[in-house]
């Protein structure tokens, strides 16, 4: 007998060990019981997981009413703690998301709160829009319930306005596409919050190409307006080789030509070395890909609605490359090797654009001097280096008409001797072409180079302190030299255009008031003589000498306080005002 309960009493241990928590019998000494770690979870919108402990010593179920969230078992901690997963996947809806965990037990059935963040919302009610040429302002409407972004793939469409209705979901942005003077194009604003991407086509009718146009002078100054110079960029060159980035500018790109254009600047100037991309004599064959990257730079302007100069830049720098016009003018076997040069050069440029419309100047070449900046060897040869230069410029003129097209009666710009406006009046001599009207004479203008380039003196001008200017050039000086311009060409029906301008960046108010005042005083007077400016801009973002950077040249970022002199020059060249004079610059300059 004592045998038999000792066997059935081993045998109900063993039963009662290898029951599971979750369907042990109620027929236990204490009382029954069931807790749980957690009333309620929360969880982020992304695929997350969380640990829900249950203590019971009876039997129970537990279950999910939602497919998104799982509950699953997993290995206890002790015979009356049972361990659950509770895991959900990542909420893609808009609104956040609520599932129950439900207990069930003979004695009482419990709830878990399983709450999880909305997901990412993003929806944009327009998908298209199509803009006219002229351009013009457009709204684009999203909702969304995060933190969105987006990206533009082109710069001629900006953000003006970001407005927030009071709900926090509902957004209007509106953005403004400039005009368009070229080819239809197409534009893309795409959204992007978390995963989800929104993208937005804009498309822009095709509008008229910028030109240069006019049969007097004042017509087709008036037509170039306000011009900038892509200076230190195409031009760059180190040791006899051409290279956009020589000199520290990044490659250009579309978004500077269309910040030009916004800003208000209507030509350009492009000047372009070609040295070390030019091939032996007698075909003289410029490198492709060159010439190409030029094309393409032109390509900017042409997209931006900007007119354009290019032309032959540092190859005559100093007279230490193939342009040598100190040589050349003691040595006629090089003068026409020069000139059979300068003709194979052109004719392969000009048959390039040959297609392009009247936006495009070709211009012969640069400052050409012997070296001493027009103190050299010019005032002793004879007038050799003049006539030499008037020669080259024929020659250029010949060249370009004889490759036909568009070319026939394209404007054409010739400079004087080192584009200096006093030798320029008194050996320029304008060259023969088959059509009127068409070439325009070309001069710089950087006095007093003391003020405007070297930053030895900070004050310009009537109003400036006598020892913080130079002792020359001031207001009357500049009048007495564009008035020579203006007596020589202008009043005889001949064009003329200031190819560089410039004046540099100052670190202190005051000098930067003398250079806002100094170029507007300027851009005022050439529009009144009959002239169109071009600043000279360097890419360079400091102060101080040969500093003159306006932009960015590979972002358009705005440099300094670019904006202001942006406006006193355009002020000087558009403003037509009866009560905006020469006279009223020079009443309101700097005290």
């Amino acid at each position: 007998m004592n045998k038999l309960y000792t066997i059935f009493l081993y045998f109900l241990i063993c039963l009662v060990n290898v029951l599971p928590t979750s369907c042990r019998e109620e027929a236990q000494t204490e009382d029954p019981f069931l807790k749980v770690s957690k009333e309620k979870i929360s969880f982020p919108r992304n695929e997350s997981e969380e640990i829900l402990y249950i203590q019971s010593n009876i039997n129970y179920s537990i279950s999910s009413d939602k497919e998104w969230c799982t509950v699953i078992q997993e290995e206890s901690t002790s015979t009356q703690t049972d361990k659950y997963l509770i895991k959900v996947s990542e909420n893609s809806e808009t609104e956040n998301r609520t599932a129950t965990i439900t207990i069930n037990s003979s004695i009482k059935n419990l709830q878990i709160v399983v709450e999880q963040t909305a997901g990412y919302g993003l929806i944009v009610k327009e998908k298209s829009y199509q803009i006219p040429s002229q351009g013009g302002t457009f709204t684009i409407e999203l909702t969304t319930n995060g933190e969105y972004s987006y990206s533009l793939d082109n710069s001629w469409i900006t953000e003006t306005t970001d407005s927030k209705s009071s709900a926090m979901k509902d957004y209007k942005l509106d953005f403004n596409v400039s005009a368009n003077h070229g080819q239809e194009r197409t534009g893309n604003i795409t959204f992007t919050l978390g995963n989800i991407k929104e993208t937005v086509t804009v498309k822009q009718e095709a509008g008229e190409p910028a030109t240069v146009s006019g049969e007097t002078p004042m017509e087709i100054c008036t037509s170039l307006g306000l011009g900038w110079n892509l200076g230190n960029q195409l031009d760059a060159h180190n040791d006899g080789i051409a290279e956009e980035t020589a000199w520290g500018n990044q490659p250009t790109t579309q978004a500077l030509f269309d910040q030009l254009a916004a800003t208000g600047f209507t030509s350009v100037r492009i000047p372009v070395t070609w040295l070390g991309h030019i091939g032996e004599a007698p075909n003289y064959t410029i490198d492709a890909e060159y010439l190409n990257r030029v094309a393409e730079v032109v390509g900017y302007a042409e997209s931006a609605g900007l007119n354009a100069i290019i032309n032959i830049h540092h190859d005559g720098a100093d007279s230490n490359y193939w342009l040598n016009i100190k040589d050349a003018a003691k040595d006629e076997t090089l003068n026409t090797s020069i000139k059979e040069q300068i003709t194979a050069i052109w004719t392969q440029i000009a048959n390039k654009f040959k297609d392009k419309g009247n936006f495009l100047v070709f211009e012969s070449m640069n400052e050409i001097h012997d070296g001493g900046w027009g103190w050299g060897e010019n005032l002793t040869d004879g007038g050799k280096q003049y006539t030499v230069l008037n020669e080259w410029n024929q020659v250029f003129v010949d060249a370009v008409r004889a490759t036909g097209g568009n070319n026939t009666n394209r404007y054409l710009g010739v400079p004087g001797y080192v584009t200096n406006i006093d030798l320029t009046v008194e050996h320029f001599v304008l060259p023969k072409d088959i059509v009127n009207n068409r070439l325009m004479v070309a001069v710089h203008f950087y006095s007093p180079n003391e003020f405007t380039l070297n930053d030895e003196y900070s004050e310009w001008g009537h109003t400036g302190d006598s020892s913080k200017k130079p002792n020359w050039g001031d207001e009357e000086y500049l009048k007495s030299q564009l008035n020579r311009m203006k007596t020589k060409f202008i009043d005889n029906g001949i064009p003329a255009y200031i190819g560089e301008i410039g004046c540099v960046h100052r670190s202190n108010e005051r000098s930067e008031a003398f250079r806002l005042y100094y170029l507007e005083y300027l851009c005022k007077a050439a529009k009144e003589y009959g002239m169109a400016p071009f600043y000279w801009d360097n890419g360079s973002a400091s102060a101080g000498k040969e500093c003159s950077g306006l932009f960015n040249h590979a972002t358009g970022e705005i440099l300094n306080n670019a904006l202001e002199v942006i406006e006193v020059m355009k002020r000087g060249i558009f403003d037509n005002s009866e009560s905006y004079t020469l006279e009223h610059v020079y009443e309101n300059a700097p005290l």
